[in-house]
């Protein structure tokens, strides 16, 4: 498949691809037809839930606790129960959501043990299954697994590149496999929702947000490997997927975590630029929508964010695009969110815009309470309630969490992270690093010895490891994103019995990371030869000088074993830049434009 190239300027875009909007089409919910008996399935179990019950399925919450009935003191201010199976069984809650820093994957500190989180998720679950009574409604067990710089099941699971070095990678062949492993290996632990593909639009450069979560800034390209992604956690991997953030947060400076952003692109550029990728992952039929906590005036001018306008979900999501499935809110804890009302009032307007759950309400307790308020006063009523109810448990039978809720702990530690997934997620890689400029330093010369420096305790470590090993002796001095003018001299100093200098860098575009740029342009008097590679943000390459720039879009642990066979030559590389890379100082003059990639 040929993708069109794009500028990071909307409007020229605007201009080069008139008339591309609404190419992809949409459907209705689930590609899959409804199974047998999904149906009277769902009807029954609605019929037999409690006011309560109904209300917790509209809740996805994060639990403290590596272990199902562990006490936890950090639940009780938000639940009023110590033990995540309690908070599980006692608010009917319809889903979990797992981070490192709530010990889902173990305790802080230890390493990460797959069978830890399979028994935890077999845990929740059948706390929620035996609360749930004669229905025995399933919980959805969530994370965020996008891959790259947004990953929670780390090592030993196999790990893949980012969506935008898939992007580089141009393969929808390799996202949707990589989709597809991801999901079978997270549902090997319990996971079966997967709050990814992200399917914004990267046009803005300082996005804080989204970035390299993106796959690239043409939104052909996006449309392609979204659509791809969905089909590979749920046909092949069977998680349900969650395509977000909608309406797009693709052309913003703001990061919704801690403000408000405002996307002024107009009807017009909105169907060019940020819609293609949704309607693409609506056509896979993607479970699942995320909402996103930002304004868009052209939709809405009611100073409402996306996730509580009525307009922008049910107007345009459901009515316009035809989507029936289950819309997620994003995390009502982020401030975007938060501005403008209560937290209680924020979870009563998200469920009148038209959101069927909520993602981490921040207190979870009132906003249950406030519900119920809502309804005795007619602004909600029970029977959009239940409306809300089929579509979740529509999603929990279809995707076989009804009849396969638990996961096989036995069967986890050959499984999860296995030779044959490693080398395919190797593979895939190899085929994103990007190549930018060279001078003809690479590939290396053999046998020539090597300083790597710059950001990265674990990246800087493995990529000298990994040098020496492929016959380049090497040295390493981390130095991190802000070095000082001592570490900066040491990191010279040490660079003395080196031939070649190699420089990882993480997001130096912005002001505050400047001293990385005074690393490299110290290291470039030192009259050897250096070769800066963007560990992360792309974006970096213009901001520096170098005798060779390479990108990998992110510091998964797949990605130095790639980096490196792509400097000793022992893989060509063949990533092509999915985005395009300004000047440091207007980003209307492109440096490196879309579809640059070098090759030996």
């Amino acid at each position: 498949m040929a993708f069109l190239d794009s500028s990071l300027s909307r409007r020229i875009f605007l201009a080069a691809t008139a008339g591309v909007a609404g190419a992809a089409a949409c459907s209705n919910y689930a590609s899959a037809s409804p199974k047998k008996n999904e149906t009277p399935w769902v009807k029954s179990a609605i019929g037999r839930m409690t006011e309560d019950q109904k209300i917790g399925q509209l809740f996805i919450q994060e639990v403290y606790g590596s272990t199902a009935d562990g006490p936890d003191r950090r639940n009780l201010p938000q639940y009023g129960y110590e033990k995540p199976s309690d908070v599980v069984s006692k608010l009917h809650l319809g889903g979990v959501i797992y981070f490192a820093w709530t010990d889902s994957y173990g305790p802080t500190g230890t390493t990460m043990d797959p069978v830890q989180v399979a028994k935890l998720s077999n845990g929740l679950q059948r706390a929620a299954i035996t609360a749930s009574g004669k229905s025995e409604v399933p919980l959805q067990i969530a994370t965020d697994q996008e891959m790259g710089v947004v990953t929670r099941f780390g090592a030993p699971a196999t790990q893949f590149p980012g969506s935008m070095a898939l992007g580089a990678g141009r393969s929808v062949a390799d996202a949707k496999q990589a989709a597809d492993i991801t999901g079978k290996e997270l549902r090997a632990v319990g996971i079966n929702v997967n709050f990814a593909p992200d399917s914004d639009v990267n046009v803005n450069p300082l996005n804080p947000v989204i970035g390299v979560r993106s796959f690239s800034s043409n939104p052909e390209l996006v449309a392609a490997m979204a659509g791809a992604q969905v089909t590979g956690y749920q046909e092949g991997g069977r998680v349900s997927s969650s395509t977000k953030h909608f309406p797009g947060h693709g052309d913003t400076a703001t990061d919704s975590h801690y403000g408000l952003p405002v996307i002024d692109h107009s009807r017009e550029e909105w169907e060019t630029i940020d819609a293609p990728p949704f309607r693409a992952a609506i056509a896979a039929g993607v479970d699942m929508v995320m909402t996103a906590h930002l304004l868009m005036p052209a939709f809405d001018d009611s100073g409402d964010p996306a996730t509580l306008s009525k307009k922008i979900l049910t107007g345009l999501l459901r009515e316009e695009l035809g989507y029936n499935g289950v819309v997620v809110t994003d995390a009502l804890t982020m401030a975007g969110v938060r501005e403008k009302y209560g937290d209680d009032e924020v979870a009563v307007r998200a469920l009148e815009a038209g959101c069927d759950q909520l993602l981490m309400a921040p207190k979870p307790l009132e906003a249950m309470a406030a519900i119920k308020q809502a309804i005795a006063g007619g602004r909600l009523t029970w029977e959009q309630i239940d409306q809300k109810l089929e579509r979740i448990l529509r999603l929990k039978y279809r995707r076989g969490f009804v009849h396969q809720p638990y996961a096989d702990e036995a069967a986890v530690p050959a499984y999860v992270g296995n030779a044959e997934h490693k080398a395919i997620a190797d593979a895939i890689s190899d085929r994103t690093v990007t190549l930018v400029t060279n001078d003809g330093i690479l590939p290396l010369a053999a046998g020539k010895k090597v300083f790597v420096t710059g950001w990265g305790v674990s990246t800087t470590a493995l990529v000298s490891a990994q040098l020496t090993s492929a016959g380049h002796p090497s040295t390493h001095l981390q130095t991190g994103t802000q070095p000082s003018a001592t570490t900066i001299a040491s990191a010279v100093t040490q660079s003395a019995d080196a031939e070649v200098i190699v420089v990882l860098t993480n997001n130096l575009r912005f002001g505050n990371n400047a001293r990385q740029q005074t690393l490299i342009a110290e290291l470039r008097n030192t009259g050897k030869p250096v070769i800066v590679v963007a560990m992360r943000d792309p974006y970096d390459l213009p901001y520096v000088e170098a005798n060779a720039k390479v990108a990998t879009y992110s510091y998964s642990p797949v990605t130095p074993g790639s980096l490196v066979r792509v400097l000793t030559g022992a893989v060509n590389p063949s990533g092509k830049l999915p985005v395009d890379l300004p000047a440091r100082d207007d980003v209307t003059t492109i440096v490196y434009p879309y579809g640059l990639g070098l090759t030996y």
